[in-house]
């Protein structure tokens, strides 16, 4: 569904991807795994036409991502930040119901609350009002509203502590299980990635360094610095 075709994405002098180029399947969960400025976050942007790349050519089912291209793209796609992104002013059933609105489309919000296992009491009231797992379950309902065909997620759970990051987890999975969608997840947690995705990339340097399942990176390293990353990541001895 994704296709990146050699892609640079420069500023000034600094490289934040460099001839990169990755295929993304449809109907999967895909996770870009990989040390802090390496090209994750980046990727989601030039995915959403929210930045351009410098060089080579992004393309999503089959349309190039351009400045004609974007807007298409990104009413058919859901978004999810780290904070998620809510308009403080708004209450909980209005930013779930803010595009619905603006672009004149039902939003099935008591559907949406099932699957986010959000509490219907809570719909009224104001993101300051809410936990941080709230905030996140709001922002995946928002991102969800509109029944996108991709759902891109920017370290979703990275803010959160670890019992409420683990129960975000077993929901997602079980999301992500039940939409059916491409999904393209952030993370830093490469116990994350192999419990949330059928496919990891791990990145550095804005460069892909391999791409398969946490096997693969365990018993077919492509190179010593994945054996690395995998042995900084302590919490692997419990998968």
């Amino acid at each position: 569904m994704i296709e990146f075709k050699s892609v640079e994405k420069s500023y000034g002098a600094a490289s934040a991807i460099s001839n990169l180029s990755l295929s993304i399947p449809s109907g999967k969960v895909t996770a870009l795994i990989g040390p802090s400025g390496c090209g994750k976050s980046t990727l989601l942007r030039l995915i959403l036409g929210l930045i351009e790349p410098t060089s080579g050519e992004v393309v999503v089912d089959g349309h190039p991502v351009n400045r004609d291209s974007a807007q298409a793209i990104r009413r058919k796609s859901g978004y999810v930040i780290q904070d998620g992104g809510l308009f403080p002013h708004l209450t909980t059933a209005q930013n779930i119901e803010l595009m619905g609105k603006h672009l004149d489309r039902a939003v099935d919000i008591n559907k949406l609350t099932q699957l986010a296992h959000f509490p219907n009491d809570a719909l009224g009231r104001f993101p300051g009002e809410l936990s941080g797992g709230q905030k996140q379950r709001v922002g995946l309902m928002r991102a969800l509203a509109l029944d996108p065909s991709l759902l891109l997620l920017d370290e979703p759970l990275g803010a959160l502590d670890p019992l409420v990051r683990s129960s975000l987890q077993k929901d997602l999975k079980q999301i992500f299980g039940e939409i059916g969608q491409t999904v393209v997840l952030v993370t830093h947690d490469m116990a994350e990635a192999a419990y949330l995705a059928d496919l990891i990339v791990l990145l550095r340097a804005g460069k892909v360094v391999q791409v398969g399942t946490l096997e693969d990176f365990q018993k077919r390293p492509a190179e010593p610095f994945v054996t690395e990353f995998l042995n900084a990541q302590r919490q692997m001895v419990t998968l």
